[in-house]
């Protein structure tokens, strides 16, 4: 499990640098935020393209040498980064990233985490992953930001912060590939099992209500989750905030990630996972619909802040676990992968079309008005997760399992 929250917490931060250094990094490559938007839109894509088939191969192959692979990926791409590259190819080098990250590493770490726990245990399990990784996260981000701002904050600071990471992650993958085993599966005939996975039993976990409902929830979280990223830059646009003080509240979110995710386990496991994801979804719909109408200027900046632990703390917290929700939703262990791939493929989603978006509205509405129209979209689709998961706890309270559990012959 270690390993697992060290190489999740790493892997992500070069592809999502733009949460901490969106401005240092569109002035350095001097992009406009429609140009920032493609960029990591072509990574979504990628993903998008890969979430289903990277479900497949977590089913087929060890962890081990999936994630091992992941990371050194990512890590050779981040020293050409490094190098500042141009457009074009950094619209490759963001396509190569979603691969890396979406066809070879996720469906592996998730169920890597799943064998991890019984099924009494999958919330605190997916909710000590989530907060293993933010504490990754913020334990890395924090000190390459106070490098940052030692070496000058300029462009040059940049690269070499883009080094760092990339090393990171060449060593992680040198680690995972020494220490994790290469089977994570059991003496109760796993192994067995999986081979007899056919085409019937992927088609009925496609039949399955609850996977969609899984994924909606999901895809509407991960929206929320975008427009975290773009809290940065809207603090810094719409409250006069400076740039080093924007990036730290960047920063400063990602310590309530270990807080939220740990806590959202743990209550899940007491409460009900269903009855859990639907008071959060819930929380952050009212949080993004606060932004909507939050005005901006250093007269609000209390109140920003506060909504910003809000929204982030709801976030957090179902990123922690609506994977969980796989065991209420009665999907067999031997396909988890094939499951969160579809449930992947759907729920994240907003990686190709939410940074599209998010560019076009702040280059269309300057100022802080854009983030409003963006935050404001954000809560229209948070509402359909509420509905989601309602639907999802109501099944839950009813004793009914969605569908059942496959069965294989």
């Amino acid at each position: 499990m270690v390993l697992l929250c060290l190489s999740g917490g790493t892997i992500y931060l070069l592809p999502f640098l733009r949460e901490i250094y969106y401005i240092p990094i569109q002035q350095a490559f001097e992009y406009t935020n429609t140009q920032m938007g493609i960029l990591f839109s072509v990574f979504g894509l990628a993903s998008m393209l890969s979430y289903f088939p990277g479900g497949w191969l977590a089913d087929q192959y060890s962890p081990r040498k999936l994630i091992s692979l992941s990371l050194l990926g990512v890590g050779l791409g981040g020293l050409y980064f490094a190098t500042l590259p141009s457009y074009s190819a950094n619209l490759a080098l963001h396509f190569f990233w979603g691969i890396c990250t979406s066809l070879i590493f996720w469906g592996a770490m998730i169920k890597a985490t799943r064998s991890c726990a019984s099924s009494e245990e999958q919330g605190r399990a997916f909710g000590l992953l989530e907060s293993g990784r933010g504490l990754v996260e913020v334990a890395i981000s924090s000190a390459i930001l106070a490098v940052f701002a030692w070496l000058g904050s300029q462009a040059t600071a940049l690269s070499q912060v883009i080094t760092i990471y990339a090393w990171i992650n060449i060593a992680l993958a040198m680690m995972s590939w020494r220490f994790l085993k290469d089977s994570n599966t059991n003496s109760s005939g796993q192994d067995a099992a999986l081979k007899r996975v056919s085409l019937k039993n992927v088609l009925t976990v496609l039949r399955m209500p609850s996977v969609w409902l899984i994924a909606i929830v999901v895809l509407t979280t991960y929206s929320a989750n975008w427009g975290a990223y773009y809290f940065t830059p809207y603090a810094t646009t719409g409250y006069s905030l400076s740039i080093l003080l924007g990036a730290s509240i960047g920063v400063a979110k990602m310590w309530l990630k270990p807080l939220a995710a740990t806590s959202a386990g743990f209550i899940a496991d007491r409460f009900g996972i269903a009855r859990t994801v639907f008071v959060l979804t819930l929380t952050m719909a009212g949080s993004f619909v606060a932004f909507a109408i939050l005005p901006g200027g250093k007269a609000y900046l209390f109140l920003m802040l506060f909504n910003v632990t809000v929204a982030s703390c709801a976030v957090f917290a179902l990123r922690g676990i609506y994977f969980a929700l796989l065991d209420d939703s009665g999907v067999a262990p031997a396909v988890t992968g094939t499951a969160v791939g579809v449930i992947s493929a759907i729920g994240f989603t907003p990686d190709f079309f939410m940074p599209i978006l998010g560019g076009m509205l702040l280059d269309s509405y300057p100022g802080i008005l854009g983030y409003r129209y963006y935050f404001g979209v954000i809560a229209i689709m948070s509402i359909c997760g509420v509905l989601a998961a309602h639907q999802l706890m109501r099944k839950s309270q009813q004793g009914d399992v969605i569908n059942g559990s496959i069965k294989f012959k």
